[in-house]
Order: structure tokens, then sequence, then C-alpha cells
């Protein structure tokens, strides 16, 4: 069990996707549909909706909170976010989100050794105090 340090709380379950590059939530993120949009990306295609989504950190933006806010709300977002280097942009779309359409989104950071952890896992369950798990298959 790893315990995290809690942006935006939320229990949230669900298979990891390990972002081996930054994604920017503005523009390289499609809210629609949830699937990567940047032509860079190493993971271009991947969809994101319901995911425990690693990366080390996001590729930042003003614009973050919104995109995020918008795909919590229309259900396309991951259904959690750990990061080693905390991102607040994330964390108040996530907020908003859940004020606004009661919809909640997992934000948490870790260490960066934490997350090498993490990212080596198939599903993980977060707790709405932080307490990170690895789901055993």
């Amino acid at each position: 069990m790893i315990r995290s340090t809690v942006l935006n709380a939320a229990a949230a379950e669900g298979p990891v996707l390990a972002l081996e590059e930054p994604l920017s939530f503005w523009g390289a993120f499609d809210p629609q549909t949830g699937i990567i949009l940047d032509v860079h990306h190493p993971q271009r295609g991947a969809c994101l909706k319901g995911t425990i989504l690693l990366m080390r950190e996001t590729r930042g933006s003003g614009s973050a909170p919104g995109a995020i806010a918008e795909a919590i709300r229309l259900g396309t977002a991951p259904a959690a976010i750990i990061l080693s280097l905390a991102d607040i942009n994330l964390a108040i779309g996530a907020d908003v989100a859940e004020t606004l359409y009661g919809r909640a989104c997992a934000i948490l950071s870790v260490t960066p050794d934490e997350l090498a952890t993490l990212m080596r896992a198939a599903r993980l369950r977060i707790t709405a105090e932080g307490e990170i798990t690895v789901e055993t298959v």
C-alpha cells in the first residue's frame, strides 16, 4: 500500500495506463472522446477513459482545468490521475467538475520511486484518503 498526497479526493479503481511522456490536457487530449490526440506523443490514440492514469508530470497549461473538468463531465476522463510532480491545474479542474457535475476524479501525487512501482501494476485501487493498492487479477 502506498499513501499518496491527495490533491483531489475520490475513490477509484481501474486498469493502469502509464504514459511514457507528459501530456497536455489542452490540445493534446480530446475531452469529447478521452483520446490522446498529440501526434508527437508516443501513446497517441490511447484512451484515458476509466483508467488510472500515471505519468511523471503534465505539460502544463492554464486551460487544463477546463479540459479535465469537461472530460469528467462527459465521462471520458481517467478515474484517477497519479503524478510524481503535483499539478494544481488538474486538481482545480477535478474539484470544479465535482462541485458542478457531481462527478469525481482522484488527483494524487507520489514520489518518483512510488510512481515507478505503480507503473508496473495492471490495476490499482484508490481510497478517498489516498491509499493506493495494487489489485491482483
